[in-house]
């Protein structure tokens, strides 16, 4: 733990040492009272905007914990932004999209920022709620770039450039309690395990649960563990001796693969329920796969990639013809959403003739009910607030296109309306 923070606080003392960058070499574009460019239709322009291009930076994780999510979420962007561009462009502009991978590594997640920031007029996405927290203060210092995370932290909040797209881990977790006790007989006065990952995400999650717990008379014994654990098999161990009557987990999907696996094994045959980031539909063809289909459940801020809507049934369609063989997952939809929301910002700032970095930012503050198709329709006004405080709850499935089916539609637990992120 000290050591994260103290990676931490490194990444955001370094960023903050950053110094500005000047554009260099000679522009025909008039300059405007407040410096910035008047380009092609007298649209304004800033870092990362031409008269033919638009560039947005991705800062994934393609080769670490979230390998599997983030290929998804990025093959997803890339698709949107194919099919936006074959349709002509956004305000007479074609999109570029610059993928970086850091490979959930503080160092390299920085430079990949630090790299790309005079570059981009924003990020599409960026995983990993530790490393946005870290270049927070710089993006709301000077930056000003829009940054939609593949991240859910509630300490993201309250900034009107970095956006949480959904319900933050905490509302997250407290709506899957709720699960719990109104489907999987979880009652007053039993204990809930809830297994986490050190840092912004688990400690997060860990805040929803007992604030959870705290409402229903519920102890929450805890175990926390580090993105490097694979083997959950001492938690489970500890958790059986506990005597706990289900368990949340806020990890990667490895670690919860191997949870329910353990448990399934050693007969602790009791209800296990994930954060959205917490599965990935590969692991139903691993040793785990039969238990995680009998005991295991997440909350997501969306319904499944499979979802019977006609937005889910096209990007099936068109994704799997642009990546024939890929497997279908959550993080497709997590993307495509993230991608959506972006493109919709950039829309309303060219109708404003405004495509500097904080005419996008104003513009995503005018987007107050975006629908992207996947159940849940999106309030980006408030910047101290989730974007949304609902959840669907999923149940791993092999049968069903994405391995995952719908068991409760979108909802919010009473206690997460009471709750204050």
């Amino acid at each position: 733990m000290t050591h994260r923070r103290q990676a931490v606080r490194g990444l955001a003392a370094a960023l903050a040492a950053l110094v500005a960058l000047t554009a260099a070499g000679c522009s025909s574009k008039a300059k405007t009272d407040d410096g910035k460019q008047t380009g092609a239709g007298g649209v304004k322009t800033g870092e990362g905007v031409t008269d033919k291009t638009i560039a947005l930076g991705a800062l994934t994780d393609m080769t670490g914990v979230y390998a599997t999510l983030g290929k998804s979420v990025t093959q997803a962007q890339q698709l949107y932004v194919k099919q936006v561009n074959a349709a002509g462009g956004i305000c007479g502009r074609q999109l570029e999209l610059t993928v970086r991978d850091h490979g959930y590594d503080p160092q390299k997640a920085l430079a990949a920022y630090t790299e790309l920031e005079p570059k981009v007029v924003g990020y599409t996405q960026f995983i990993g709620s530790p490393f946005v927290a870290a270049v927070k203060p710089q993006v709301d210092g000077k930056d000003k770039g829009l940054v939609l995370p593949q991240a859910w932290s509630a300490s993201l909040l309250g900034s009107p450039y970095i956006r949480v797209l959904g319900a933050t881990y905490d509302v997250e977790t407290i709506n899957a309690v709720d699960f719990l006790l109104k489907e999987k007989g979880l009652k007053s006065g039993d204990k809930l395990g809830h297994v986490y990952f050190e840092g912004d995400y688990g400690e997060n999650a860990l805040k929803g649960s007992k604030y959870a717990a705290e409402k229903a008379g519920l102890t929450v014994v805890e175990q926390k563990i580090k993105p490097t654990d694979n083997d959950m098999s001492a938690q489970v161990s500890a958790l059986k001796q506990a005597g706990v009557k289900a368990v949340v987990i806020s990890a990667g999907p490895r670690q919860a693969a191997s949870l329910v696996g353990v448990a399934a094994a050693t007969g602790l045959k009791i209800p296990v329920v994930g954060n959205n980031s917490a599965f990935a539909p590969q692991l139903l063809g691993t040793q785990a796969g039969p238990a995680l289909e009998k005991m295991y459940w997440f909350a997501s801020p969306s319904l499944p990639i499979g979802a019977d809507t006609p937005t889910a049934k096209k990007l099936v369609a068109d994704y799997q013809a642009a990546y024939p063989g890929d497997s279908l997952d959550n993080g497709i939809v997590a993307g495509w959403t993230a991608a959506s929301v972006f493109g919709e910002a950039l829309k309303k700032a060219c109708t404003e003739k405004d495509l500097t970095r904080e005419g996008v930012d104003k513009a995503l503050l005018t987007m107050k009910a975006h629908d992207a198709g996947f159940g849940m329709t999106h309030d980006l006004g408030d910047p101290k607030a989730p974007s949304s405080r609902q959840s669907v709850i999923i149940q791993p499935d092999k049968s069903v296109p994405g391995g995952m089916r719908t068991v409760r539609q979108p909802f919010v637990a009473d206690a997460a309306k009471s709750y204050t992120p």
